[in-house]
């Protein structure tokens, strides 16, 4: 294996686990203490994340565009910018600053999502050594996994909810030091300036974007509120400090084991089989919240929802002609999702007092999701039929 080619991927890692795993993911373990500081509602628990995925979209379309600059610049401003996030949010009391903040986090998060992807990925694949990116992918679960040994660590402390914050800003700003060190600048090379070829939405493709967006949706819920029911019900409560870490663990191997599965029996038919797992751990803390069913829920949702982001992504690569473009309509798609999902999350419960209807809802649309994942892969493979 290339020492230097690892390096790099480590710098992924660490890159995806700062901006994506703590700086958009540690929310969910430091709310339940916000909540019960500040008497926050789950409505307004729910529109602090909306807000963020609501960054996530615009950082996204964003970083699609031709930007001045090197991809390793932004990729560190990004951290940077994460860090500055993560330590206002310790400082910030106030509905439309914890708002603002997270809208910038999660334009953040899709800076670092994006360009630490474009550097890592065109390397390694430049360098024989593709197979690495499942390193990079997996910093995502590893800073999820961070971030919960930080919160239950200091919460047993006595520490105070916004001294969770500080210290996720310091993981982060020793994160972006070791990334800056581990990927290093971009060599000079000609930059194509070819105009993408025009895009067609082929019904598999479109199939493919709805899937996508509905999967968005249905994995968001679980993912932002899970601690928070934990911590709600006494007969599971003591489990508080283990789930989000046994989440960001589950995590951590997904990328690797689902695309090689992926590879084996076809992208889009382990598209849907992943879809009915996470549906299924969905449905286990929407209909029985017992130890049994939320540690099912943890490594159900927890050990594919990361890889059904890099599925899709995969798959979108070989539904037409203009990846840069399907990209980006991915990317609105599973935001859309994303956004909704925490907001009408958090209103259905204070209206019901309940999270059974949203997760129930967030289950029918990863079956759906499934199913029009089957019917992209079915048109495929009648247009194709050597396959």
């Amino acid at each position: 294996m290339n020492k230097r080619a690892l390096s790099l991927s480590i710098g992924g890692l660490l890159a995806m686990a700062a901006g994506i795993g703590v700086g958009r993911f540690v929310y969910t373990p430091i709310l339940p203490a916000m909540v019960e500081a500040l008497s926050l509602s789950k409505s307004q628990a729910g529109l602090i994340a909306s807000a963020n995925f609501l960054g996530y979209l615009a950082g996204a379309l964003l970083a699609a565009l031709r930007l001045p600059g090197s991809r390793r610049f932004w990729l560190l401003a990004s951290l940077a910018v994460t860090t500055i996030c993560l330590l206002g949010m310790g400082l910030a009391t106030a509905m439309p600053v914890f708002i603002g903040l997270r809208i910038v986090a999660g334009g953040a998060s899709a800076f670092a999502l994006i360009f630490s992807s474009a550097l890592v990925i065109d390397r390694l694949s430049a360098s024989g050594q593709g197979a690495l990116s499942a390193v990079h992918f997996a910093g995502v679960g590893v800073g999820i996994s961070i971030s919960a040994i930080i919160v239950a660590v200091l919460l047993q402390l006595g520490a105070a909810w916004s001294m969770l914050w500080y210290a996720s800003a310091v993981f982060a700003v020793a994160a972006g030091f070791a990334v800056a060190w581990l990927v290093p600048p971009d060599e000079a090379a000609a930059q194509t300036t070819k105009r993408p070829a025009e895009m067609s939405l082929s019904a598999e493709f479109v199939a493919l974007l709805l899937a996508y967006g509905l999967f968005g949706f249905g994995y968001v819920i679980t993912a932002t509120f899970i601690v928070d029911m934990v911590r709600g019900t006494s007969s599971i409560a003591p489990l508080e400090p283990y789930i989000w870490l046994l989440f960001g663990l589950c995590a951590v191997p997904s990328v690797a084991l689902w695309t090689a599965l992926g590879r084996r029996w076809g992208v889009l038919r382990i598209y849907a089989v992943a879809c009915i797992v996470e549906a299924a751990g969905v449905a286990a803390s929407a209909l029985w919240l017992h130890p049994a069913s939320i540690l099912i829920s943890a490594v159900f949702v927890g050990g594919t929802f990361v890889s059904l982001t890099a599925l899709g992504l995969v798959a979108t690569r070989s539904t037409g002609s203009d990846p840069r473009g399907r990209i980006a309509l991915m990317t609105v798609s599973f935001s859309i999702g994303q956004i909704l999902g925490p907001a009408f999350a958090g209103y259905v419960y204070d209206a019901t007092g309940s999270l059974a209807v949203p997760l129930l809802a967030a289950v029918a649309a990863l079956v759906l999701a499934a199913v029009l994942s089957l019917m992209a892969d079915a048109r495929r493979r009648a247009l194709s039929p050597s396959m």
